[in-house]
């Protein structure tokens, strides 16, 4: 087309390169009208239509933290205190037996001497003095050990070890027979009367002690290991 050409040719000649070009009828019939958009070829394409999404998971609240577990530190049960207790006392009167014959060593000497005397006559008395000597620290030692294994197990209990019980067991049967050995021999005259007692009322105190611990709320308290707190921290429930 050149500069001279009249409108209606230049109309007749747009309409021929439309229809050379392949393009619809609606976009040339668009190009006629002045000032009207003229379609887009990406307009024939169909739009996706976008899917719904699922709404996101509601966030946990926060205003409410009392329902979640929490590791706290809870009063132990009665029954763990009362075996607490008791091996408590059980030491405090283990103590006083053994200072109480520390004291009396001096004193109760002659009377282990004379024992060792029944058994062989016929030793020298150094000999004698000797084998006291030997008898008594052998009997005090002994008692000194029952404690320091005993404090070591109380303290195994009381951080819920499993094997704390098999551990008292066998402290309170090697307490009897250190509380045989010296009731037979230091134990002997006026002097060792309230030695035997005392003695006699710290094995009863570890007995006791051991028979708490085997209550089902001491063995539910051993089991659990650690204290959770579910829900109100208010509503706990004593526990024997």
């Amino acid at each position: 087309m050149t500069p001279s050409d009249t409108p209606s040719e230049r109309r007749a000649g747009s309409d021929e390169l439309a229809r050379r070009s392949g393009a619809p009828a609606a976009r040339s019939e668009a190009a006629r009208r002045p000032g009207a958009a003229v379609p887009s070829s990406r307009d024939a394409v169909t739009k996706p239509v976008p899917r719904d999404r699922p709404a996101p998971p509601a966030r946990p609240a926060l205003h409410d933290k009392a329902a979640a577990p929490v590791m706290v530190k809870l009063p132990p049960p009665a029954s763990v205190r009362l075996a607490q207790i008791s091996w408590i006392l059980s030491l405090v009167v283990g103590g006083i037996a053994i200072g109480y014959m520390f004291v009396i060593r001096e004193p109760i000497l002659p009377e282990i001497e004379n024992l060792v005397r029944g058994v062989d006559a016929e030793r020298l008395d150094e000999t004698i003095q000797t084998a006291a000597d030997i008898v008594f620290w052998t009997v005090f030692g002994s008692l000194v050990a029952v404690m320091l294994v005993q404090i070591t197990s109380l303290v195994s209990f009381s951080n819920r070890r499993e094997r704390a019980r098999w551990w008292m067991l066998g402290i309170l049967l090697f307490q009897g027979a250190a509380f045989l050995a010296a009731r037979q021999l230091v134990a002997l005259g006026d002097r060792g009367i309230p030695l035997e007692r005392l003695l006699l009322i710290q094995l009863g105190l570890s007995l006791l002690g051991l028979l708490f611990s085997l209550l089902p709320g001491a063995l539910r308290w051993t089991a659990r290991k650690h204290d959770i707190r579910r829900g109100d921290p208010d509503a706990v429930a004593p526990e024997l």
